[in-house]
């Protein structure tokens, strides 16, 4: 948490300060010898007082104190705002482990379905540019507002040999950059979106790549597709298929982005529904004085209850 002014808190010294005068005064109370000898007159001319209400009173008073300073200090909080433009790179694994039907019919039909339900939810200002994931990454069609277009690329997608997360990353990146620039910045404001099925097993290192995206500001979101029992049958031999989900949340964490699983196309569209909000949002900080007052009050009244109830006689 950030504060307008933090030379303000210096308030909150008055906290311990005033406990240890508290704390003082009880032991002064219980050592002081009883004054008079008829406990009963004495018991009809004051209540008798709880102890657990009278100290509950005091830390009531005493935080309605810390939180009314926090304010003074006018403090700042963070506040979602809908981002006004983005690009977003969809990078699809296209390698022969997207022809598993354990996602019906298959995984790379059903990875299709929901890209493209995926994009036509995103804001129409958003560009939209499409990378194949393969041996050999492509960019199937740099950042556009058109969404036909884009729908026709993903649907363009083919299946292809191995698999390269890492050079996918860096191909991701320089789509991004043909996006339009906006005044000031050196990298359009943008996020990848990675969806993998399977194990890197060609090109530069994932964790790499993933990193220096994170430098750059973009954000890796990665989606381990697939169950652990889909397999695929290639030159007359049965290879189990199963994603790389330890690999898939390194990148997502180095890169400041997401990881998310998905076993169905059900699942798919919940987690494309994620990572809309994820990436349709930005953070910023927002003064929240008036807040944090109104709790500083509402802990002051109810302190203010406990006090009357203290000096009241009950029936």
């Amino acid at each position: 948490m950030t504060f307008v002014s933090p030379d303000r808190l210096w308030l909150l010294a008055a906290v311990p300060v005033l406990i240890a005068l508290y704390v003082i005064m009880l032991r002064r109370r219980k050592s002081t010898g009883m004054r008079f000898t008829n406990t009963t007159l004495l018991s009809r001319v004051m209540p008798k007082q709880s102890q657990w209400r009278r100290h509950f009173t005091v830390a009531l008073a005493l935080a309605s104190l810390a939180v009314l300073a926090v304010a003074w200090a006018r403090p700042n909080g963070i506040e979602y705002v809908a981002r006004e433009r983005a690009t977003v790179v969809l990078v699809i694994d296209v390698s022969q482990s997207m022809a598993a039907t354990d996602v019906a019919p298959n995984r790379l039909d059903a990875a299709k379905q929901a890209a493209i339900a995926f994009i036509k939810e995103l804001p129409d200002q958003y560009n939209v540019s499409v990378v194949s994931l393969s041996g050999n990454p492509s960019v199937v069609l740099p950042p556009t507002t058109d969404r036909t277009q884009t729908q026709q690329a993903v649907n363009s997608l083919k299946l292809k040999d191995s698999t390269a997360i890492g050079e996918s990353i860096y191909t991701a990146v320089d789509a991004l950059k043909q996006a339009p620039l906006g005044e000031g910045e050196t990298i359009p404001p943008g996020a990848i979106v990675l969806l993998s099925d399977g194990q890197n097993t060609a090109g530069r290192s994932p964790v790499q790549a993933a990193t220096e995206a994170g430098k750059l500001g973009v954000p890796v979101y990665t989606i381990a597709y697939g169950t652990d029992n889909g397999y695929v049958d290639l030159d007359g031999k049965r290879e189990v298929v199963a994603p790389d989900r330890d690999l898939l949340k390194e990148l997502a964490s180095v890169s400041k982005g997401s990881s998310f699983d998905a076993e169905s196309l059900n699942e798919l569209n919940k987690v494309y529904a994620n990572i809309g909000s994820e990436v349709g949002q930005v953070p910023v900080e927002k003064e929240v004085s008036a807040t944090w007052a109104g709790y500083g009050l509402v802990l002051a009244a109810v302190a203010a209850l406990g006090a009357i109830s203290l000096g009241v006689r009950w029936p």
